[in-house]
């Protein structure tokens, strides 16, 4: 099965994260990465890889990235990756033994969040269909985000992906507000009725940064993982919080308006 898989891999600026990645793939015969401009250390960093290919495209936004990147794949399979993933050993040995039915078309893998190499006991990031028939997948933009679109079933894998982004503070921040907008656009132009119970709750504006706290903090466990629980339940928070202040910025302008 590993022959007929091609990890892709988006990148720009992943010099902190993309060695941990790359260095679980050892098995690919070839690994597909889509460069948006890296201006660090990444582009050096991922050649240094003998089976990386490196195709540098400019970025409009996610999907229209992850869909070029799949027309370089001549693989029947395709493995994505967010360059901070790091696959366990565990996934690593399902992935070499899986023989997919006709019926299967993708494959979902449940996440392991890390801060600075510590795992937490819970993670507000959902499991993702990560590996998929290429032929019967595609992706579209959805808030800040991106999510694929695969013809056929998703099973779950048994092994786990650690995320474990170790990016500078200041870069996460800069990130966070970017994505806020783009996720306030996403929720106000949204029909209501296609949106997910969390993104109404996100519409309302307080509730969101409150309700994570506590959820993150005391549902997801977050409180017993000392300070590194505690680094993950503020990002959060303030991720929210970006939100809700862009949802209520733009409602107060309209209302300016009229």
């Amino acid at each position: 099965m590993l022959d007929q898989i091609t990890p892709l891999i988006i990148t720009l600026n992943e010099a902190p994260n993309i060695r941990r990645t790359l260095d679980k793939l050892s098995w690919a015969q070839r690994i597909v990465v889509i460069d948006s401009g890296s201006t660090d250390e990444t582009l050096p960093l991922v050649r240094s890889y003998p089976q990386v290919e490196v195709i540098q495209h400019a970025f409009a936004d996610f999907a229209s990235q992850c869909n070029f990147g799949l027309t370089q794949i001549v693989s029947p399979w395709v493995l994505s990756l967010d360059a901070d993933y790091e696959l366990s050993d565990e996934l690593a040995r399902e992935l070499e033994t899986l023989a997919p039915p006709d019926e299967t078309a993708g494959y979902r893998a449940r996440f392991v969040y890390r801060i600075h190499g510590r795992a937490l006991r819970g993670t507000l990031y959902p499991p993702r269909t990560v590996l998929y028939r290429k032929d019967k997948a595609s992706y579209r933009n959805e808030g800040h985000g991106h999510r694929v679109t695969v013809d056929g079933n998703v099973v779950d894998l048994d092994g786990v992906i650690y995320h474990d982004d170790r990016k500078s503070l200041a870069r996460w921040l800069a990130s966070q507000q970017r994505y806020a907008r783009e996720e306030a656009e996403y929720l106000l132009e949204s029909r209501r009725g296609a949106l997910t119970r969390a993104d109404k709750v996100r519409l309302m504006g307080w509730p969101a940064p409150v309700g994570v706290f506590f959820y993150a903090l005391l549902a997801k466990g977050c409180l017993l993982d000392g300070w590194p629980g505690w680094y993950y339940v503020l990002q959060r928070v303030i991720a929210e919080t970006l939100i809700a202040l862009e949802i209520l910025d733009r409602r107060l302008r309209g209302n300016a308006r009229t």
